[in-house]
C-alpha cells in the first residue's frame, strides 16, 4: 500500500467516532468516512467521502499525492453544477473549470479538488433553472437570484474548511478567481498561502455570465485590461495560452 493511501486510511480510523464543536454559525462538524482509488482520464486520484452534520449532502475530496500534513497544497473548491459538469452546458464555465483543475492537479506532486454539493451557488437545481428562465428574459445572474429572494451567492464554505482541517492540510494555494472563497476559508481558520488564477476562455453563451461575475461579484476576471489592485497582482493564466498575460 502506498504512503499516501495509508495516510488517508489512518484518517478514516481516526474519525470513526469523531465529534467536535463545529465551525461557523451552524456548528458544522465533518468526518472522513471512506477512501477509494479513483483512476480517471485526468490522472490517478483517491476519492475521500465525508459525512457532515449540517445537511444530507455527500461532499468529496479528490486527492492526488500525499496531502496529509502538507503545506501550500494546490486546492480547488468546486461547487456542483449538473447542467455544466454533466450535460456540458455552455451557459457557465463550470465543467471547463472542473476539468482544468483535475488536469492540473493530476500533473502535480500533490493537490486536492473539493467537490461540494452546492448546486446553483447554493440555491439548488430547481431554483437554478428558475434563475435561468429569468436570465432568458434579460436579467443577469445576480439580478435573477435576488428576484427569487436569494443573495447573489448563498454558498458557505464551512464544510470545505472543515474538510481541509480533517485532511490535516496545513495551508493551501487556492485555485480560484473568487475572493469570497479566500475570505471565508481564512475566516474558518484555513491558511491560504497564495492564489492560483483559474481563468478559461469565454464562449459566446457564457461571456455575459463571466462579465457579471467580474462586475457584480468581484471575481478576478479582467475582460478590458483594467488596472489590478494589489491582491490581483499575480499573472492571469488562461488555459491554452503560451505565456501568462501580465497587467
Amino acid at each position: 500500500m502506498t504512503e499516501d493511501k495509508q495516510a488517508l486510511l489512518e484518517l478514516v480510523r481516526r474519525d470513526k467516532d469523531h465529534e467536535c464543536p463545529g465551525l461557523g454559525a451552524q456548528k458544522v462538524c465533518v468526518r472522513i468516512v471512506s477512501v477509494a482509488d479513483l483512476p480517471s482520464r485526468f490522472g490517478n486520484f483517491r476519492i475521500v467521502a465525508f459525512w457532515n452534520n449540517r445537511d444530507a449532502k455527500e461532499h468529496v475530496a479528490i486527492v492526488h499525492g500525499n496531502v496529509v500534513g502538507a503545506s501550500q497544497v494546490p486546492t480547488r473548491i468546486h461547487s456542483e453544477c449538473l447542467t455544466g459538469d454533466v450535460i456540458g452546458s455552455l451557459r457557465c464555465d463550470c465543467r471547463d473549470q472542473l476539468e482544468a483543475a483535475l488536469r492540473k492537479i493530476g500533473s502535480l506532486d500533490r493537490g486536492i479538488v473539493l467537490y461540494l454539493r452546492q448546486e446553483g451557488r447554493g440555491i439548488g437545481l430547481i431554483n437554478k433553472i428558475r434563475a435561468y428562465a429569468l436570465q432568458d428574459q434579460g436579467l443577469d445572474t445576480v439580478e435573477a437570484n435576488l428576484a427569487l429572494g436569494f443573495r447573489d451567492d448563498e454558498r458557505d464554505y464551512a464544510v470545505a474548511a472543515h474538510m481541509l482541517h480533517s485532511l490535516d492540510v496545513k495551508s493551501v494555494r487556492l485555485m480560484t478567481n473568487n475572493p469570497n472563497k479566500i475570505r471565508q476559508l481564512e475566516g474558518y481558520g484555513v491558511q491560504v498561502a497564495g492564489r492560483i488564477p483559474h481563468l478559461l476562455p469565454p464562449n459566446p453563451h457564457n461571456r455575459f455570465y463571466l462579465e457579471t461575475k467580474a462586475n457584480r461579484s468581484g471575481h478576478y476576471i479582467d475582460f478590458g485590461g483594467k488596472p489590478h489592485v494589489n491582491e490581483q497582482s499575480d499573472p492571469v493564466l488562461v488555459e491554452g495560452m503560451q505565456e501568462p498575460t501580465r497587467h
